[in-house]
């Protein structure tokens, strides 16, 4: 499953991301007709909260209304419509760019201060955008997040 977020759904396309799924966020105020198009030929599922979606022909097979609210709500919402599966494959894309993450190499390892390199083994590189991510505090924080999410709506 692959998802295109519009721009009212930023936070929650970086939050799919998270779990693994390819999630295209659109942020450039395309007109409703282009990010449907764009749904069809990329075989992604559009998500938004713009009811008017709707009334494209044929929008009913690649658009899923959400209605506004929290984040929260809005998994909630994504959860039960698409069955989303928030520990699929967590961390396996930049957050970024959506980009699938490779380990990093000695080369892209250089640069990490030292006492980053001595703490965690697992780290990983973003070969389009060329971040660097490893397991801080924050990945244990959205672990969480991911956790509860998994244990409340699945």
């Amino acid at each position: 499953m692959k998802f295109l977020c519009d721009e009212m759904l930023q936070r929650l396309g970086r939050w799919l991301r998270t779990a693994g799924y390819d999630t295209e966020i659109i942020n450039d105020g395309r007109h409703d007709y282009e990010l449907i198009q764009q749904a069809r030929k990329e075989n992604r599922l559009l998500l938004s909260c713009d009811q008017a979606l709707s009334e494209y022909r044929g929008a009913d097979k690649v658009v899923v209304i959400l209605e506004s609210g929290s984040l929260d709500e809005l998994v909630n919402q994504i959860t039960d419509k698409c069955q989303v599966n928030w520990k699929m494959y967590p961390f396996s894309r930049c957050i970024s760019c959506n980009t699938l993450l490779n380990e990093a190499t000695a080369r892209q390892r250089e640069n990490l201060p030292v006492d980053i390199k001595k703490r965690f083994h697992e780290i990983f590189y973003c070969s389009k955008c060329n971040k660097v991510y490893w397991d801080g505090g924050h990945v244990q924080r959205m672990c969480e997040q991911l956790e509860d999410w998994s244990r409340i709506y699945n």
